[in-house]
This record gives C-alpha cells, structure tokens and sequence, in this order.
C-alpha cells in the first residue's frame, strides 16, 4: 500500500467517525454495556467504541512512533494485549464522558497521528517492532493494522450499533 493510499484512507475513516457524531449524540442517551473488558468488542455500544478508539489512537500513534524514532538496528517490542489492565482502565473512566468530547479526542488524535505519517520518512516507515502475540510490523504495516484499519472497523461497528447501513 502506498503512502497516499494509507493517508488517504485514515483521511476517509476519520471523517466516517465525524459523520456519526450526530446520529450518536441523537440515539443518547446510551447504556453503558455490560462488558467493556477483553470479551469481543461486538457487545460495546457507542460509548464504548468511542472510549476505546480514542484511547487506542493515541496508544498506537504512541507505539508506532517509538519504533520510527528506533535506529532500525533490531526490532523494537511494542503493544499490548486486549487484557492489558492500563486500555482496560480508560476504557472504563472514558465511556463515562459525554460523546461529543470523545468524538474531539477521536479528532484530534486523528489529526496527530496524520501529522506523524506524514513526517514519517521512508526509511522511518520500514522500520520493525515486534509484538508479543502477531510478531514483526513494520510502522506502515502497523499503521494499517492498528491504526487506519482499526478505525475503519469501529466506524462500521458504531454504524451497525445505530442500525445505519455502511458508509
């Protein structure tokens, strides 16, 4: 995948997340789901989802910067576990704001994570981290998987939670 294709696409699936701002503020107010924790994300309801992509776009924007800035000498280990207790604690203190704070946050981390990529040299986006259960990602590779692809995914699960057709 090439660079304008990813900034792109992290482009389209933040503005889909922005498009679903109203439709959530409107169907509010909503319950807080049972389960929040690492059982399947498919039982989270919007503030959920809101919670956790906000969190996990400034964790990952974090992660994949600690591996560009890496002299590319040997993998850099990165990332978590869905169990990990720091994501599940702001999940928890997170699904408790209103919506349209976390839809900001979603925004501006969006727009940070943007402005790495962009900064991103070549060379910078070649180089390797290795998580502890999918193994080796370059950074362009876990900007796809963890970041872009991520946000893709959880705009479609907010639109289902809405009962809107995709995008």
């Amino acid at each position: 995948m090439d660079d304008d294709e990813i900034a792109a696409r992290l482009t389209a699936a933040l503005d889909d997340l922005e498009r679903l701002r109203g439709p959530v503020r409107d169907g509010g107010p909503w319950p807080l789901a049972e389960r929040w924790d690492d059982a399947p994300e498919t039982v989270w309801g919007p503030p959920e989802v809101l919670a956790h992509v906000a969190e996990m776009l400034g964790y990952w924007d974090g992660e994949l910067s600690r591996i560009a800035a890496s002299d590319g000498s040997a993998p850099v280990p990165f990332g978590r576990t869905a169990s990990d207790p720091a994501r599940l604690g702001r999940i928890e203190a997170d699904r408790h704001r209103p919506t349209d704070e976390l839809f900001d946050d979603i925004a501006a981390l969006g727009a940070t994570f943007a402005g790495h990529w962009a900064a991103w040299s070549p060379t910078e986006r070649t180089r390797v981290g290795v998580h502890p259960v999918r193994g080796e990602f370059t950074v362009e590779d876990g900007a796809v998987r963890f970041i872009v692809s991520h946000l893709e995914d959880h705009a479609t699960q907010l639109r289902t939670n809405l009962g809107l057709a995709p995008a």
